[in-house]
């Protein structure tokens, strides 16, 4: 299709040159020839009049055109992305979709986990890309990269809508013989304890947890830092360790690990998770139907009562 004398395919080949700023790397990723890719790059620099991606020892360097027009570019992409997808019907048993999700790995094992069987059976063609949350998560969102994003309240951007899932409560977790954990545990042996804390990313190092209890003034002996809270109950097994998690994760590992639960000696806030979808996609008939598997989920498998 031509608009004004452009091959409308040609947007989607420059949207992927700037991304990947690399005509074989461009080439691949559309499975396309380099030469073919190489090609498509000439009728663009043609069109725009502009060389788009500049070669600069061997890296390619967008234009400042090709910088200015790059968001706008994606912006129409997605928005055309919505429109077929409003128009199209869905049919959960017979799709192929392929859904992008982010989620921490927490929320994938306490409620994703148990979804994905759910949905392989009645929906056995859909496919599933579930991302960490990290520093690119606004973006993608902005760009309509991602579907879904389960998040707690604090992570949410505010530009696109957001529903409530449920609340969590944060636990001590140590190791089943720690003599810490043998009665109950008091502020002044918390933060006696060594600990394993979860941190996360560059920019937003600390989890919620973390944040939560780093704002009460009294810093913890961090002697193990971990990149994720599915290490942390292995972490704590065998040593004089605690850790601050997921109730709801915890109380899963519990049944494979000899670790002990303990309830917070201090007051801390419990923690929301939120789905959010970008609000273009507010009328996407597969997108709609995924939100109700997962919300339905949440009150068969973690219902709003259990704190």
């Amino acid at each position: 299709m031509r608009f004004k004398g452009l091959d409308l395919n040609l947007l989607v080949a420059l949207d992927v040159l700037l991304d990947e700023r690399s005509v074989s790397a461009a080439a691949q990723r559309l499975h396309l020839s380099q030469p073919a890719m190489s090609a498509a790059l000439k009728r663009l620099r043609e069109y725009f009049n502009d060389d788009l991606l500049q070669q600069t020892g061997k890296r390619m360097v967008p234009t400042p055109h090709a910088m200015q027009v790059s968001e706008q570019i994606k912006a129409v992409l997605h928005d055309v992305e919505a429109l077929i997808s409003q128009s199209t019907l869905f049919d959960p048993s017979s799709s192929q979709r392929r859904f992008t999700l982010t989620a921490s790995d927490y929320i994938a094992t306490v409620l994703l986990a148990p979804l994905l069987r759910k949905l392989f059976r009645i929906a056995p063609g859909l496919q599933f890309d579930i991302l960490p949350p990290g520093d690119t998560t606004s973006s993608l969102m902005e760009q309509g990269k991602l579907d879904l994003a389960i998040l707690p309240e604090s992570q949410l951007s505010t530009s696109h809508p957001s529903v409530l899932l449920f609340t969590e409560r944060f636990v001590v977790v140590g190791c089943a013989n720690n003599p810490m954990l043998s009665k109950p545990l008091t502020e002044d042996k918390f933060y006696e304890a060594s600990h394993v804390v979860v941190k996360l990313g560059r920019v937003r190092p600390a989890s919620i947890a973390q944040t939560s209890i780093d704002a009460r003034g009294r810093a913890r002996k961090e002697d193990v830092i971990a990149s994720s809270f599915l290490l942390a109950p292995e972490l704590v097994v065998g040593s004089p360790h605690l850790t601050v998690m997921h109730e709801r994760l915890a109380l899963k590992f519990a049944e494979i690990l000899p670790i002990r639960i303990a309830q917070m000696p201090f007051n801390l806030e419990p923690m929301s998770e939120h789905l959010q979808h970008n609000e273009a996609r507010a009328t996407d008939p597969g997108l709609i139907w995924l939100i109700q598997q997962i919300q339905d989920q949440v009150q068969f498998t973690l219902p709003m009562d259990a704190n």
